[in-house]
């Protein structure tokens, strides 16, 4: 077991990263540092959390994102044992419709985001070994939907940098794993569409699910989880049998199973300060 210490989540207001929060809490000698755009649910989540966690509202796409963070963790906790990529959003749109300024903002935030702060927080967690990084991609990593084409590109890429990370960091004593969640209801992606059919509402798991699988994977060192497990079956046949996965993906299924998400909500309504609710 990879000790929690000091764990860092970004977005960490609401969603997957507020039951991480929940649930790292309820380990005794944990510190949490909780990171997401909404300073003042961070604030009440931390007030209401039994363990010391102190927070930082920060858009993790600024330039100066990581380095603020750093600067924080090092004055607040000196150390740091856990971090936690959790932070992400989607913008549904065909590639004819979204173009590449669709895939660029989902990129800059699902991934360039996740590796500049790792790069910054990575020399913390070798002093602090063993600890342990944690990225939550998810099942659209090993397979495409029409509509999400961007939202799988970056997690494609996450996936893929999080393998060969495992790899490069074994040897400073810093276990990197990997959560790919399916439908998760939170207010980032609410899943609508599928909770109120009761034909499909069972494909939905809650983010005290994912939370756990990310307890797992981190503290627990697990290589990686599907969040709910059986979700791992459509990977496999996307592996096994892409024809098929094709067939059953190019008529209404795949339509079925593009969900619309709290950001495009955001952009329809024509706000900015919850353009992109967390996770």
């Amino acid at each position: 077991m990879n000790p929690p210490g000091v764990t860092l989540i970004t977005g960490a207001s609401s969603g997957i990263g507020e039951a991480v929060a929940r649930r790292f809490a309820a380990h005794p000698g944990v510190e949490l540092v909780l990171v997401a755009r909404r300073g003042e649910r961070l604030e009440q989540l931390a007030a209401e959390l039994p363990v010391k966690a102190s927070w930082l509202a920060v858009d993790l796409t600024d330039d100066d994102a990581p380095q603020r963070i750093l600067a924080h963790v090092e004055e607040h906790h000196g150390r740091l044992d856990c971090l936690i990529n959790n932070a992400g959003s989607a913008w549904r749109a065909t590639f004819e419709e979204g173009g590449w300024e669709n895939v660029r903002r989902t990129m800059e935030l699902n991934f360039d985001a996740q590796l500049r702060l790792t790069e910054a927080l990575l020399p913390l967690l070798r002093r602090s070994a063993p600890s342990s990084i944690v990225n939550v991609s998810s099942t659209a990593s090993r397979i495409s939907r029409p509509g999400a084409g961007a939202y799988s590109a970056s997690k494609y890429a996450l996936t893929g940098w999080t393998d060969a990370l495992f790899f490069e960091e074994r040897k400073n004593g810093v276990h990197v794993g990997l959560v790919m969640p399916g439908f998760i209801e939170t207010e980032g992606f609410p899943a609508a569409e599928l909770t109120g059919n009761p034909m499909t509402s069972w494909l939905v798991a809650s983010p005290e699910v994912a939370a756990e699988a990310i307890w797992e994977v981190g503290p627990g060192g697990v290589a990686e989880r599907y969040v709910p497990r059986f979700f791992a079956i459509a990977a496999f046949i996307r592996i096994l049998w892409p024809a098929l996965a094709r067939r059953l993906l190019k008529g209404g299924m795949g339509k079925r199973f593009v969900t619309s998400t709290g950001a495009d909500a955001a952009d329809r309504a024509g706000s900015e300060s919850d353009a992109r609710p967390d996770r």
